[in-house]
């Protein structure tokens, strides 16, 4: 059985936190590190993201067999659990699972619903990438910019470029997997399954993952939960508005 890679930084009570489709546990080091002053925080990278084992199996239930499989390997108890996107559906799957083991759930920008399939460009975009002709990341860019038109959705992409060796580029991601098991990623929280621990949804102002309609389907599944909105910031709202993610968070956990 191989477990998650991860950071562990800080101490006190354990916050575990989840990025999203595509990401890795880099990209909360900054927030992390701010988190780290108050709760022993676990930035994990989940399977075929980061430098976590790839696999060419890819769904919600795997993802949170992996989380159990860690919390069971660390010994955590009462964790609080904190996700991001395809992470937040995760955080959801898994507090619906095994309750017994959160005791506060934080879910950023992702609702229970089901999302159609929607990163086809971007993985067109990855997939025209041969690391074998775009040696280096400018080669590598250029290939990006001709079907992604977002400047922050390319520099996101181009943190996975790495060198796997002296002379070769490659993804840390698995694009291979995540390429077939793309329709998993908007799965559903499946019905009547619910978590009574308090529960934050943040919503980015600019986003439309979360929208009003969603509010009655966030109450069936999550009875105790507050949503509040992270202003002038849209999907990638930690990022973009780091202060307020931050005080929500930290108001929320203490």
């Amino acid at each position: 059985m191989e477990i998650l890679h991860s950071t562990i930084i800080g101490a006190g009570n354990p916050l575990l936190i989840l990025h999203g489709y595509f990401g890795m546990s880099d990209n909360w080091k900054a927030l992390g590190n701010k988190f780290a002053e108050n709760f022993e925080v676990h930035l994990i990278d989940q399977r075929n993201h980061g430098r976590s084992f790839h696999s060419n199996e890819f769904d919600y239930e795997l993802l949170v067999e992996d989380l159990y499989n860690y919390i069971a390997h660390y010994n955590l108890k009462n964790i609080y659990l904190l996700g991001h996107s395809m992470g937040g559906k995760v955080a959801m799957l898994f507090s619906v699972t095994y309750p017994e083991l959160v005791s506060k759930l934080i879910v950023a920008d992702i609702s229970p619903k089901y999302y159609q399939p929607h990163h086809e460009h971007i993985l067109a975009a990855l997939n025209a990438v041969n690391f074998s002709i775009h040696n280096t990341r400018k080669k590598v860019e250029d290939v990006l910019k001709l079907y992604i038109k977002e400047p922050g959705i390319i520099q996101f992409m181009l943190k996975n470029v790495f060198w796997r060796t002296k002379e070769s580029l490659d993804f840390r991601f698995n694009l291979h997997a995540l390429t077939l098991q793309n329709s998993e990623v908007g799965e559903a929280l499946p019905s009547f399954t619910h978590f009574d621990n308090p529960t934050l949804f943040l919503k980015g102002e600019k986003s439309d993952y979360i929208t009003k309609e969603d509010d009655s389907l966030i109450e069936a599944h999550f009875s105790d939960a507050t949503i509040v909105t992270i202003t002038n910031a849209g999907h990638w709202l930690h990022a973009e508005n780091p202060i307020q993610f931050y005080t929500e968070v930290l108001k929320f956990l203490n």
